[in-house]
Protein backbone atom coordinates (compact mmCIF):
# COMPACT_ATOMS: atom_id res chain seq x y z
CA UNK A 1 0.00 0.00 0.00
CA UNK A 2 1.23 3.75 -0.88
CA UNK A 3 0.71 6.70 1.26
CA UNK A 4 -1.61 8.94 -0.82
CA UNK A 5 -2.15 12.86 0.58
CA UNK A 6 -5.10 14.94 0.82
CA UNK A 7 -5.88 18.22 1.68
CA UNK A 8 -9.14 18.93 2.86
CA UNK A 9 -9.93 22.81 2.20
CA UNK A 10 -13.29 24.70 2.76
CA UNK A 11 -14.71 27.56 4.64
CA UNK A 12 -15.20 27.51 8.46
CA UNK A 13 -18.03 25.44 9.29
CA UNK A 14 -18.22 23.39 6.34
CA UNK A 15 -17.83 20.38 8.53
CA UNK A 16 -14.03 19.46 7.81
CA UNK A 17 -12.88 18.12 11.31
CA UNK A 18 -16.59 16.11 11.25
CA UNK A 19 -16.24 14.32 7.48
CA UNK A 20 -12.59 13.79 8.17
CA UNK A 21 -13.04 11.42 11.35
CA UNK A 22 -16.04 9.79 10.14
CA UNK A 23 -14.10 8.71 6.90
CA UNK A 24 -11.03 7.94 9.44
CA UNK A 25 -14.37 5.95 11.44
CA UNK A 26 -15.31 4.14 8.36
CA UNK A 27 -12.61 2.76 6.82
CA UNK A 28 -8.93 1.95 8.27
CA UNK A 29 -6.59 2.93 5.56
CA UNK A 30 -7.44 6.72 6.29
CA UNK A 31 -6.01 8.48 9.09
CA UNK A 32 -5.78 12.17 9.44
CA UNK A 33 -2.68 14.05 10.66
CA UNK A 34 -3.08 15.68 14.12
CA UNK A 35 -2.72 19.65 13.62
CA UNK A 36 -0.40 22.29 15.82
CA UNK A 37 -2.54 25.36 16.27
CA UNK A 38 -1.76 28.40 18.71
CA UNK A 39 -4.85 28.09 20.58
CA UNK A 40 -5.84 26.92 24.05
CA UNK A 41 -6.09 23.14 23.66
CA UNK A 42 -9.90 23.81 25.98
CA UNK A 43 -10.94 25.84 22.92
CA UNK A 44 -12.54 22.40 21.66
CA UNK A 45 -13.72 21.58 17.71
CA UNK A 46 -11.30 19.48 15.73
CA UNK A 47 -8.59 17.31 17.66
CA UNK A 48 -5.72 19.55 17.65
CA UNK A 49 -2.60 20.21 19.61
CA UNK A 50 -2.61 23.98 21.47
CA UNK A 51 0.53 25.42 22.05
CA UNK A 52 1.45 29.17 22.88
CA UNK A 53 3.20 31.49 19.78
CA UNK A 54 6.42 31.05 21.03
CA UNK A 55 6.15 27.02 20.94
CA UNK A 56 4.90 27.09 17.69
CA UNK A 57 7.77 29.39 16.33
CA UNK A 58 10.50 26.75 17.99
CA UNK A 59 9.11 24.31 15.83
CA UNK A 60 8.98 25.97 13.05
CA UNK A 61 12.33 27.43 13.22
CA UNK A 62 13.43 23.53 13.72
CA UNK A 63 11.81 22.26 10.41
CA UNK A 64 8.94 20.50 12.81
CA UNK A 65 6.22 21.29 10.15
CA UNK A 66 5.58 19.76 6.73
CA UNK A 67 3.18 22.45 6.38
CA UNK A 68 2.43 25.58 8.35
CA UNK A 69 0.50 29.10 7.81
CA UNK A 70 -1.34 31.89 9.69
CA UNK A 71 -5.22 32.49 9.33
CA UNK A 72 -7.62 34.30 11.63
CA UNK A 73 -4.78 35.84 14.05
CA UNK A 74 -3.65 31.90 14.81
CA UNK A 75 -0.59 29.42 13.83
CA UNK A 76 -1.39 26.09 12.05
CA UNK A 77 0.82 23.18 11.22
CA UNK A 78 1.15 19.92 9.68
CA UNK A 79 3.73 18.12 11.74
CA UNK A 80 6.49 16.58 9.23
CA UNK A 81 6.48 13.03 11.16
CA UNK A 82 2.73 12.91 10.42
CA UNK A 83 3.08 11.80 6.74
CA UNK A 84 5.13 8.72 7.83
CA UNK A 85 3.63 5.32 7.18
CA UNK A 86 1.07 4.18 4.36
CA UNK A 87 -2.38 4.57 3.28
CA UNK A 88 -4.48 7.89 2.69
CA UNK A 89 -3.51 10.65 5.21
CA UNK A 90 -6.17 13.41 5.29
CA UNK A 91 -4.62 16.89 6.02
CA UNK A 92 -6.77 20.03 7.00
CA UNK A 93 -5.14 23.02 5.23
CA UNK A 94 -6.13 26.29 4.63
CA UNK A 95 -7.04 26.98 1.22
CA UNK A 96 -4.11 29.69 1.16
CA UNK A 97 -1.53 27.09 1.61
CA UNK A 98 -2.37 25.06 -1.29
CA UNK A 99 -0.03 26.61 -4.11
CA UNK A 100 2.68 25.64 -1.57
CA UNK A 101 1.46 22.12 -0.36
CA UNK A 102 1.11 21.31 -4.44
CA UNK A 103 4.29 21.87 -4.95
CA UNK A 104 5.92 20.38 -2.27
CA UNK A 105 3.79 16.83 -2.86
CA UNK A 106 3.03 15.85 -6.15
CA UNK A 107 -0.12 14.05 -6.72
CA UNK A 108 -1.43 16.33 -3.80
CA UNK A 109 -5.60 15.29 -4.29
CA UNK A 110 -7.50 18.57 -2.70
CA UNK A 111 -11.21 17.78 -1.41
CA UNK A 112 -13.18 21.08 -0.98
CA UNK A 113 -15.78 20.93 1.76
CA UNK A 114 -18.50 23.74 1.55
CA UNK A 115 -21.91 23.95 2.66
CA UNK A 116 -24.69 27.11 1.80
CA UNK A 117 -23.91 30.56 4.25
CA UNK A 118 -26.71 30.04 6.16
CA UNK A 119 -25.52 26.53 6.99
CA UNK A 120 -22.15 27.83 7.52
CA UNK A 121 -23.36 30.67 9.92
CA UNK A 122 -25.45 28.48 11.63
CA UNK A 123 -22.86 26.06 12.54
CA UNK A 124 -20.12 28.37 13.34
CA UNK A 125 -22.95 29.97 15.79
CA UNK A 126 -23.46 26.94 16.92
CA UNK A 127 -19.80 26.06 18.23
CA UNK A 128 -19.60 28.76 20.58
CA UNK A 129 -15.78 29.05 20.03
CA UNK A 130 -15.53 32.53 18.41
CA UNK A 131 -16.87 35.88 18.93
CA UNK A 132 -20.24 37.46 16.62
CA UNK A 133 -17.42 39.68 15.21
CA UNK A 134 -14.84 36.45 14.35
CA UNK A 135 -18.05 34.54 13.21
CA UNK A 136 -18.48 37.64 10.97
CA UNK A 137 -14.79 37.20 9.61
CA UNK A 138 -14.94 33.39 8.72
CA UNK A 139 -17.99 33.73 6.74
CA UNK A 140 -16.43 36.84 5.21
CA UNK A 141 -13.57 34.31 3.88
CA UNK A 142 -16.10 31.81 2.68
CA UNK A 143 -15.60 32.71 -0.85
CA UNK A 144 -11.94 32.81 -0.42
CA UNK A 145 -10.67 31.48 -3.81
CA UNK A 146 -8.32 28.89 -4.84
CA UNK A 147 -5.07 29.44 -6.55
CA UNK A 148 -5.02 29.04 -10.04
CA UNK A 149 -4.69 25.70 -11.17
CA UNK A 150 -5.76 23.79 -8.56
CA UNK A 151 -9.00 21.63 -9.58
CA UNK A 152 -10.72 20.68 -6.18
CA UNK A 153 -12.96 17.78 -5.96
CA UNK A 154 -16.07 19.52 -4.33
CA UNK A 155 -17.89 18.03 -1.07
CA UNK A 156 -21.13 19.87 -0.97
CA UNK A 157 -22.24 19.33 3.22
CA UNK A 158 -25.81 20.63 3.49
CA UNK A 159 -27.24 17.57 5.17
CA UNK A 160 -26.45 14.97 7.72
CA UNK A 161 -23.18 13.71 9.02
CA UNK A 162 -24.30 10.23 6.93
CA UNK A 163 -24.94 11.93 3.53
CA UNK A 164 -21.57 14.03 4.12
CA UNK A 165 -19.36 11.00 4.80
CA UNK A 166 -20.82 9.34 1.77
CA UNK A 167 -20.54 12.60 -0.45
CA UNK A 168 -16.45 12.70 0.95
CA UNK A 169 -15.79 8.71 0.63
CA UNK A 170 -17.31 9.32 -3.19
CA UNK A 171 -15.37 12.34 -3.34
CA UNK A 172 -12.18 10.98 -2.21
CA UNK A 173 -12.12 7.62 -4.15
CA UNK A 174 -14.41 8.15 -7.40
CA UNK A 175 -13.10 4.84 -8.99
CA UNK A 176 -14.65 2.71 -5.67
CA UNK A 177 -18.18 4.13 -6.25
Amino acid sequence: MSRRLVAVVGPSGAGKDTLMALACAARPDIRAARRVVTRPAEAGGEDFEGVSEAEFAARWQAGAFALHWRAHGLGYGIPAEALAGQGTLLINASRAVLAEAQARFPGLTVLLVTAPPEVLAQRLAGRGRESGADQAARLARAGFPLPPGIVPRVVVNDGTPEQGLARFLAALQPERV
